[in-house]
């Protein structure tokens, strides 16, 4: 393959995105363990350092900035520090909040993390998991449909965490709207609402998911078996493109008769979390770009790779992406 990547990513830059669903703060704790508890038959962690992140839907966020792309989140945190603290941390990495909204029915969602020589110890999660209800629902609902209507982005990426905040009304309101107005959807699926996503355009669940939502049992990963898996989907959603994650198998793709496994290339992982939330923005923006799904699979298979190579949760950097597609596709 012989492709033109700068220009690629410079028509990337030019993108309007939005990205609806589950926001929340990462927390890292970072320590050692020198010693046993006398109180419990547990490591004592010393803490020498805290830092926040944006994880969820946030870091899909971060990731589609990274790439260049203009980004709006729209969700609904906690009237709360943590939403605040959230909010400003969005903004720093330039990360459009003004369509995000608060409830003061619900937290916002705070994961902890306490890690020692680069190994998770302990994670505390603080989260409203109820789906919102109906006077948030409606407030979520108009202000994605003015969104569309006034602010036209080229893509919308609906990213699922099981939080409550992509209910099956916002669901289907969503893409209806979308559809109506030539966006391009993205959907990164969870179990509750798996089914919910009818007529979006990229259809990006994990393998595990997959097998979860069709109620399959887990079999050795061949072409056969996604082919089938894709048109199971495609029965039952009528989407345009499946995209696969198959973990350190890679990723598969299937677009009417265009369809393909994409191995994973070698790496020193470190930590998968965020690696997801990579790929589906990078395969949306790339697909947006170019209408490629291959191409699409591919960048987005080497950029949840490079990400996995750090710990915690960590947006893709474009200069290291750009580098790796024209060292391993332009072969």
């Amino acid at each position: 393959m012989s492709f033109d990547f700068d220009k690629l990513f410079e028509e990337i830059s030019r993108l309007k995105v939005a990205i609806i669903g589950d926001v929340m703060l990462d927390t890292y704790w970072w320590g050692n363990v020198e010693r046993i508890s006398p109180e419990a038959p547990v490591p004592v962690v010393l803490v020498n350092e805290k830092e926040k992140r944006i994880g969820g839907a946030g870091n899909v966020a971060l990731n589609v900035q990274a790439l260049g792309a203009s980004v709006a989140l729209l969700s609904i945190l906690g009237d709360d520090e943590d939403g605040l603290q959230l909010k400003n941390l969005l903004r720093e990495n330039n990360v459009d909040t003004r369509f995000i909204l608060e409830s003061k029915n619900r937290i916002t969602t705070n994961k902890i993390r306490i890690i020692s020589r680069n190994q998770q110890m302990m994670r505390l999660d603080a989260e409203t998991l109820e789906d919102l209800n109906f006077n948030d629902e409606e407030k979520l609902n108009n202000q994605i449909e003015k969104f569309i209507l006034n602010e036209k982005p080229d893509l919308v990426i609906l990213e699922d965490y099981n939080k409550g905040i992509l209910t099956e009304k916002i669901i289907t309101h969503t893409i209806q709207i979308c559809n109506q107005n030539n966006v391009l959807t993205a959907v990164d699926p969870k179990r509750k609402n798996f089914f919910s996503f009818k007529n979006a355009t990229l259809f990006k669940p994990n393998l595990a998911e997959v097998f979860s939502g069709l109620n399959l049992i887990p079999e050795a990963v061949t072409e056969e078996l996604m082919c089938r898996i894709h048109a199971l989907l495609n029965t039952a959603l009528n989407h345009s493109a499946s995209l696969i994650t198959l973990s350190e198998r890679g990723v598969f793709y299937q677009q009417d008769a265009d369809k393909k496994i994409i191995p994973s290339h070698r790496r020193n992982i470190a930590d998968v979390s965020g690696a997801g939330d990579t790929v589906i923005a990078v395969a949306a923006l790339v697909y947006i770009a170019t209408k490629n799904i291959d191409l699409s699979a591919r960048i987005s298979n080497i950029a949840g790779g490079i990400v996995c190579e750090q710990v915690g949760t960590v947006a893709i950097q474009k200069e290291r992406l750009l580098e790796e597609c024209k060292k391993l596709l332009n072969k």
